[in-house]
């Protein structure tokens, strides 16, 4: 596989976050790494370029990114905020010419179809958004010439897919990861993990339970992602992590 960017297009969540009304320190913050859209990532090689989930930001997400060409969205789990975008695929129909590769398990399927039902109909309305779905499960599968192993994580009760590429594996929305599936983020350079914010939640990471996470998998550079207002300003939160660890923030980029 050839060298990968990723770019962090969103770094937030929709848990708990208040956004309009809300007048907290992280919310008023003038540092522009506290300014987050929802979480997704870009992941480009020489020729192919994919992201991973459709967030409500999606649209925002790729004109901000200025992503001319898409290959293939991957999908982690059916949560709103991580497949409410997908409708704007429809812009890179129009220039491609082409349905958009999307590739989900069974149940984030049925929810994408359930959400876009006139994509799927028989008789579809000229311009609707044009979708061709590839079913993925726990293989490894590629998109051009990106090779990409599914992580199995749980989200409280829900299985969510978490993404190896090279040595780069991003994870969001979990809060437990069994032994077998950590076992196939051992020798990984990078790791993306969801830290919500520091008290204990249902069904996420906390930034404790995120770094201790990341010390026992023993990968040497870590990004938080999926962060709530309620974790804190990026600046003082970042002195306080140890060494090889930091928040994400959008439009950082990693090269791998």
């Amino acid at each position: 596989m050839s060298p990968l960017k990723i770019t962090f297009l969103g770094t937030g969540t929709s848990s708990g976050v208040p956004m309009i009304a809300c007048e907290c320190e992280v919310c008023t913050s003038l540092d522009k790494r506290d300014n987050r859209l929802r979480s997704s990532i870009l992941v480009q090689s020489a020729t192919t370029t994919i992201v991973v989930d459709s967030t409500p930001d999606f649209r925002y997400q790729m004109l901000r990114a200025k992503v001319k060409h898409l290959d293939a969205i991957i999908f982690t789990h059916p949560h709103k905020d991580h497949i409410a975008g997908l409708d704007d695929v429809r812009a890179y129909n129009f220039f491609s010419h082409k349905p958009m590769n999307i590739y989900a398990n069974e149940m984030t399927q049925m929810a994408i179809i359930r959400e876009f039902p006139y994509a799927f109909a028989e008789s579809k309305y000229p311009g609707v958004p044009d979708i061709q779905i590839h079913a993925i499960d726990l293989e490894p599968f590629s998109v051009g010439d990106i090779d990409i192993i599914p992580i199995l994580v749980w989200h409280m009760q829900m299985p969510v897919l978490g993404f190896r590429f090279g040595n780069f594996t991003y994870i969001t929305d979990a809060n437990r990861i069994d032994l077998a599936e950590q076992e196939k983020i051992q020798g990984s350079k990078y790791i993306v993990l969801n830290a919500l914010r520091h008290e204990k939640h249902i069904s996420h990471f906390t930034l404790g339970e995120a770094v201790a996470m990341v010390e026992s998998l023993k990968v040497p550079i870590a990004y938080f992602t999926h962060i709530s207002h309620q974790l804190g300003l990026h600046a003082v939160i970042n002195q306080e992590l140890p060494a090889g660890m930091q928040l994400a923030y959008d439009g950082l980029m990693v090269e791998c």
